[in-house]
């Protein structure tokens, strides 16, 4: 059975599926830790939505805003001093957007073939 979908989609859902449980871990609570999980829950939408229509190029930018939001949470929401939710924040932030960052061109080209010209 073939997985539907590019390889950077599944890794930026497992990455926002992170960001929503990352609170068991570093035990933060607050509107740092409401913030990681809403932008965990608006990446593992957007990733399942670029998974299921791989030309669609809005998803994959939303999902390279929604990791450089991710990695400078920690800074506007004042807890970059807690050191495991910062470092959390800031790697799944990175890899959320690198993802995106991945996807985005090979979305463009998907893009282009669905189109009729």
């Amino acid at each position: 059975m073939k997985m539907k979908g590019r390889w950077e989609d599944w890794v930026a859902l497992v990455a926002g599926v992170v960001a929503m449980i990352s609170w068991l871990w570093h035990g933060m609570l607050g509107y740092g830790m409401a913030a990681m999980f809403l932008l965990g829950i608006l990446t593992v939408l957007a990733a399942v939505m670029s998974i299921t229509r791989p030309g669609l190029i809005a998803t994959e930018a939303a999902t390279l805003v929604l990791g450089v939001l991710m990695f400078v949470t920690p800074w506007v929401l004042g807890f970059a001093g807690n050191p495991a939710a910062a470092w959390t924040a800031w790697i799944v932030g990175l890899v959320i957007a690198v993802m995106g960052a991945i996807g985005l061109p090979m979305s463009n080209v998907t893009h282009r073939r669905t189109i009729p010209h």
